[in-house]
């Protein structure tokens, strides 16, 4: 039997921008999104830790190293700048599998730079 696991997860994001009259979803700087293991427009969970806010929708790839998470279209009122995000994407997996299974995790600071790596990518950066 197939279950379903978190497999990519960025923890901590800030948004940087709400745009209504823009195309769709969340926008992601692909540096993240690769890190973190989630594909240009593969459907997302966004859960915001300001409102309690959760909707489901798509990545959209970001300029890399432009740090920007940005909710477009009927999203951009599921948050404001400076609310912090969790993103996540899912897939399935043989339950066999899933006793070790481990997601790639990664946590942002304030400017949405990476400060830890978790899960499947466990190990910590170290301190500027």
């Amino acid at each position: 039997m197939l279950i379903s696991v978190c497999r990519g997860k960025i923890h901590k994001a800030r948004l940087t921008d709400c745009k209504l009259d823009y195309e769709g979803s969340l926008l992601i700087d692909t540096d993240l999104l690769a890190e973190a293991g989630i594909f240009p427009y593969e459907k997302i969970l966004v859960s915001n830790a300001a409102n309690g806010e959760r909707l489901e929708t798509y990545a959209i790839p970001g300029k890399a190293g432009g740090r920007q998470i940005m909710l477009n279209g009927p999203a951009a009122k599921k948050g404001s700048p400076g609310d912090v995000l969790t993103i996540m994407a899912f897939g399935q997996i043989e339950e066999k599998d899933a006793i070790d299974f481990k997601p790639k995790v990664i946590v942002l600071d304030e400017k949405n730079e990476i400060i830890e790596r978790k899960g499947s990518l466990a190990r910590k950066l170290p301190t500027r």
